[in-house]
This record gives C-alpha cells, structure tokens and sequence, in this order.
C-alpha cells in the first residue's frame, strides 16, 4: 500500500509540478480496483485541486476504460476526463465529481421531485449515451464478449444457479431448466435496438455534482439491447423505486431513445424485451451477492439477499416475459418463498429479549477477562496474528480508534479476513442465544497491549452486531480504560 501511495505522489508532482497535499483512500467496493482522492496543495486564491487516483493491475481493464471513455467523452457524454495515466498504465487519475451518489441523494431526500428530476436526467443522458456515445464506440476493446449476445445472457443465468439457486438445495429438474434458459436467452437476443450497453448503470455509478449527473464505471461496457440498463437502474434493490416511479421512468426513457433513433421505439415490444432483461439483471445481482458472500465470505453481501430477493418478488407477481419457461418459474416460485427469504432474514432482538453481548478488548500480559456471568466465559479471538501496528513509531501514541491505525490495518493486514471469520462464528451464536432467550455473552480480543488490533477489533464486533442484530452491547476497552486514554 505504501508503494502505490508513494507512485501516486510521485505521478501527482509529475502532473502538477507540486507535491500532493493527502492522498486518501476511498471506500472500496466489490472490485479489485483501489480508488485515492488526491488533494494538492492549496493556490494563493485558496482553491485547492483534487482528483481521483485509481490502482488497477488489471492493465487490459484499465485500456477498455481508457478507450471508452475517450469515445463516449467526444459524443458529449458525461464520463470523467482521464487527466494522467503513469508508465505501467496501472495508475492513473481522473476528474473528481466528489462523493455525492444518486442513490445518496435518494437516501437522504427520500421519493421527491428533486431526486425524481435527477432520474430523468440520468435516464435521458443514459439513451444519449448508449445511442450516440456508442456510435464512436470500439467493440474490440470489450473486456469479454463483444455482445451482450446469447452465450452472455446464458453466463448471467448461470451465474445465478452456480452462485445461488444451487445453495439452496432445491430440488429441480437441471435439464428441464437449462431448456428454459436457452428459450429465454433465444428470445432475449432478438432485439433489433442494440447500442452500447454499460452493463452496470446503477444510482451508485451515477454521481452527482451540482445538479449535474455523471457516469463512472462503465469499463465492463459491449453491445447490447437498450433495455438492460434501463433495468439495472429502475429495478436496482437498494434503491427500491416505487411501482409508479419505475413505470413513468421507463414511458419517459422510452420517448427519449426515440429521440436519438431513426424512428420511435415500439413501446409494447421495448416493454416486453425489458421485463425480461429486469429478471436477467436481478438474477445476475443474486449471483453475484452468492458469490460475494457464500464463496469470497464477504458478509456485507448477505445482508443484501433479502432486499433483492423481495425485489425479485414483487416483479415475478406483476411481469410477463411474453414467453413460457415452466421450470424456471418454479425455482423463481421457491427462491422468492418466505421460507427462503426467512432464511437470509438476521434474527432481530427487540425490547424483550434480554440478551447483552459484552465485548473487551485487553491485553495479554494482564490475562484474559474473568466472565462474571453463569456462563462462565465465551469467545476469546487472538490478534496477536494481525501485523502490529504498534511496532511502527507514529502509531505508538494511538489506538486502534484512531484513523490512521484504522487505515493501517484495513490496509496493510489481514484484519478484515480475521473479522470475516469472526463474525461468522459469533453470529451462530447470537442468533442462537436470542431465540432461546439467554441474557449473557461474553467476546474477548486480544493483543500485546491491549491497544490497537484488539480496540479495532472489538469496535468492528460491536457495530456489525447493532447493525445486523439490533442486539445491546456493552463495549470495554480494558487496558485503555485503565490508562483513560478512550472513552468507553
């Protein structure tokens, strides 16, 4: 991590002549990408430059985003302006339009005009794009299929059997379905619209900066049917469009890809086409929080799972796909079902369950916490594996509350694997001791001193066990109790 700090700084003082002010991580989300702001220093009017620096290894990803986003930046599409790529192409900035997403914006004002507006605009700058942004548009440099043709919608289907129809141990008929997967892809490829598809155009790839929406993302673009991405937007999970929005939405996409066709979109079939792009994409979402979450272990993804299969339900019991698929509609029947829903549902505590998860962190030169309770003790998880990083000098004053050690150890250790692991095993428990009414559990981190692995530790225990069970929590920091150097 520090080795791409630094290649950041230096390819800043290349660019701009100055030396970077702070290079900050952002957030990272489901992909191997890591993003930095870079801030330079402030000019003598006070206004300060920044950009958004990305490492990718993937070099072939990083052309497709290059040669993209020329074309679609020469249409008048509104993409970032790549401003400086390093030697390696692995690193490389562009324009900063903040960190205002619509789906942000839609979770602070709610379902109102002003957020209602900034759809429109979304979905009318998305048909300029797809439309005369893709005239420019070299499919060669399409990271996998160059169409978003049969053999791709039959990938996304079984992206979604693999990655989670399959782990729910139903049992159906695999050839019977696989028949309907290909009657579905057939009948899905005969589209006569067919322009840039960006794949995964969603609220939280469209920015917002004053009024203005733009579009980040879209390296994992190719050709395909207009209708995909006016799902992905519409049907997104998290942002859970009203029924009378995503109706009036889509009547509006339609009259403005008319705008940029040789002639008006057939509303009845464009309608049609889309709600079975809507499954595909939803399906393909589905296997992809599996995948995230079943197999790469990442937790967050989870919690996702009742969200999209709630909206999965709502389209199958009002859609027509204008073609048969009996077996498939039967798995859909199942996946949708309370009893699978209820499955991916976390066990909530409420008023009357007496359960308290009391949470330490301490060190183990002063030994592991006596457990007053009945119980007799609980978890005890061992961080001294994690990377110290109280062996560094400028980290030797802090705790594990601090952002520096925070970053340091998201970072640069396998801090987030271990706590993967952890919240696996105590989630089994907490669900286990709320139903069955236990008023005590006692979880343990601990490290050399007491003061930053095992303090981060504790904390990240004790926000994802409010978060997913609404449990009470009683947090201790021993060693840094004692010395009065963190408040509870």
């Amino acid at each position: 991590m520090e080795q791409i700090i630094q290649q950041i700084t230096d390819l800043w003082f290349d660019t701009r002549g100055k030396k970077a002010a702070e290079v900050t991580k952002l957030p990272q989300s489901g992909s191997d990408r890591m993003y930095f702001r870079v801030t330079g220093e402030a000019s003598a009017t006070g206004a300060t430059a920044t950009a958004i620096a990305t490492y990718n290894p993937h070099l072939k990803e990083n052309q497709t985003f290059m040669a993209f986003t020329e074309s679609l930046r020469s249409a008048g599409c509104p993409v970032a302006n790549v401003l400086k790529v390093n030697t390696a192409g692995d690193i490389y900035f562009q324009e900063d339009f903040g960190d205002t997403s619509l789906l942000n914006l839609l979770e602070q004002h709610g379902y109102n005009d002003y957020v209602y507006s900034l759809f429109q605009q979304s979905l009318a700058k998305l048909a300029h794009l797809q439309i005369k942004g893709g005239e420019n548009i070299d499919y060669g440099y399409c990271l996998t299929a160059h169409e978003f043709g049969k053999q791709a919608i039959l990938s996304d289907l079984l992206y979604f059997k693999y990655y989670f129809l399959d782990t729910l141990k139903f049992p159906y008929d695999k050839q019977a379905l696989l028949d309907d997967f290909e009657a579905l892809s057939t009948y899905l490829t005969h589209t006569e619209n067919k322009h840039f598809m960006f794949r995964d155009f969603q609220s939280r790839n469209i920015m917002v900066k004053d009024d203005q929406v733009h579009f980040i993302d879209y390296q994992g673009g190719m050709l395909g049917a207009l209708q995909y991405d006016v799902a992905s937007l519409l049907w997104q999970a998290r942002a859970d469009l009203p029924e009378e929005w995503k109706n009036s939405l889509l009547d509006y996409y339609i009259g403005e890809a008319g705008r940029h066709l040789s002639q008006p979109l057939d509303a009845a079939l464009f309608t049609a086409q889309y709600n079975g792009y809507v499954l595909i994409r939803l399906l393909q979402v589905l296997g992809a929080y599996g995948f995230r979450g079943f197999f790469q272990r990442k937790a967050q993804f989870l919690t996702s799972i009742p969200l999209a299969l709630r909206n999965l339900k709502a389209f199958t019991g009002n859609r027509k796909m204008g073609i048969a698929v009996p077996e498939f509609d039967r798995c859909l029947q199942f996946c949708t079902s309370d009893e699978v829903i209820n499955r991916f549902e976390p066990l909530r505590a409420d008023d009357s369950t007496p359960l308290v998860v009391h949470i330490h962190s301490f060190s183990y030169r002063k030994g592991i916490p006596h457990d007053p309770s009945e119980n007799g003790g609980g978890f005890v998880f061992d961080c001294r594996g994690i990377l110290n990083p109280g062996r560094l000098p400028e980290f030797k004053t802090q705790t594990g509350r601090d952002k520096a050690v925070k970053d340091f150890l998201e970072q640069r250790t396998a801090m987030p694997d271990f706590l993967n692991s952890v919240f696996d095993l105590v989630d089994i428990t907490v669900a286990d001791f709320i139903k069955r009414g236990f008023a005590s559990l006692q979880v343990n981190f601990g490290c050399t001193g007491g003061q930053h692995r095992s303090v981060y530790a504790a904390d990240a225990l004790a926000r994802h066990l409010r978060n997913k069970f609404g449990v009470k929590i009683e947090l201790l920091h021993i060693e840094q109790e004692s010395k009065a150097w963190v408040n509870g």
